[in-house]
């Protein structure tokens, strides 16, 4: 478990940590999301004891990173960005010298190699030098040097950054195999990964949490609501004419391409198979069949866009201070 409290960060004049409040709980994949300045790699660095704060506590389990930071720091594996490694030894040599960082004792450290190499798929590389690996490789040379010592949390700042198609699909389903076994924060800029591979999410901005939660939540508290596409041979001005008496929807938005008939309804303030249902009769009593009623789900690029607006920076204090009410009483 990782708590944070009150956690500030300031360069000279510049806030780029403010008050962050929020608990990490064993067992989960967390998404940590933010825009680039919003205090994202700070915490990170926190977090990991790399980096002092201000002001604020940061407890790894049972231990302060700030004033117990060895054993804080052993529950603890962390990937940055750029994985730190040293491209003239094999992973077999380089993993044997972080071992040792690591204070594994020297018996044990062949098996602990061979253990996270065959964790990560690299047990057949291992006496292959790392400048002659594959960036999907070295990344995985990389997962495994945090996973050594088999710590409880891994961090992971970033790590399918650079990589092809395949290779991120391959790292995707290691990161959600290690969500078995690990408590797991993935830092990332994709935010379908995220979507795909988190439990839950939290999103900074400014320096604080604007929100914290499961995608599925966060997809229900954005303001944008719900959207459902509907698919019927009439014009726009029809279906709100067949749709009047339902309460719940609050735009129609005709598709670019005008000749599908396809709308888009935003609906709020409700349960969606519900509504659907409703749809489906409004059009059943008209005797218009429709040819497609599509509840389409919130996606995390849209939460993130609303959440990290200029715009909306009324609506992120008030989801922060939800956000951050219900993770401590959680």
């Amino acid at each position: 478990m990782i708590i944070v409290d009150h956690l500030t960060k300031s360069y000279g004049s510049t806030l780029a940590v403010d008050d962050l409040s929020f608990t990490i709980e064993d067992g989960h994949i967390y998404g940590f999301l933010g825009p680039n300045g919003a205090g994202k790699s700070t915490t990170l660095n926190i977090l990991t004891g790399c980096l002092a704060a201000t002001e604020g506590t940061v407890k790894i389990g049972d231990y302060d990173i700030f004033e117990d930071s060895k054993e804080a720091k052993k529950l603890i594996g962390y990937l940055p960005e750029i994985p730190p490694l040293y491209v003239d030894q094999t992973p077999r040599e380089y993993l044997d010298f972080v071992a040792e960082a690591k204070r594994v004792s020297k018996k044990d450290r062949p098996a602990e190699i061979e253990r996270v190499a065959k964790e990560t798929n690299i047990d057949h590389v291992l006496d292959k030098p790392i400048k002659f690996l594959s960036k999907g490789y070295r990344q995985r040379v990389g997962i495994s040097q945090a996973l050594l010592g088999n710590p409880q949390i891994i961090i992971l700042d970033e790590p399918t950054v650079g990589l092809d198609p395949m290779q991120i699909l391959e790292i995707r389903e290691l990161i959600h195999n290690l969500g078995q076994k690990h408590t797991v924060i993935l830092s990332s800029h994709i935010l379908s990964e995220v979507q795909a591979i988190c439990d839950k999410v939290l999103i900074i901005y400014k320096g604080k949490l604007v929100a914290f939660d499961t995608p599925d939540n966060l997809g229900k508290d954005s303001s944008s609501g719900s959207v459902i596409e509907i698919g019927a041979d009439v014009s726009t001005d029809e279906a709100k004419e067949i749709l009047k008496d339902i309460q719940n929807i609050t735009r129609f938005e005709a598709c670019e391409n005008d000749d599908d008939h396809i709308l888009k309804l935003h609906v709020e303030n409700c349960d969606v198979t519900d509504i659907s249902k409703a749809i489906f009769r409004a059009f059943a009593v008209k005797d218009i069949p429709l040819f497609k009623l599509n509840p389409v789900k919130t996606n995390l690029e849209d939460i993130f866009m609303e959440l990290t607006s200029e715009s909306d920076e009324n609506n992120i204090i008030t989801l922060e201070e939800k956000e951050i009410d219900s993770s401590i009483t959680a």
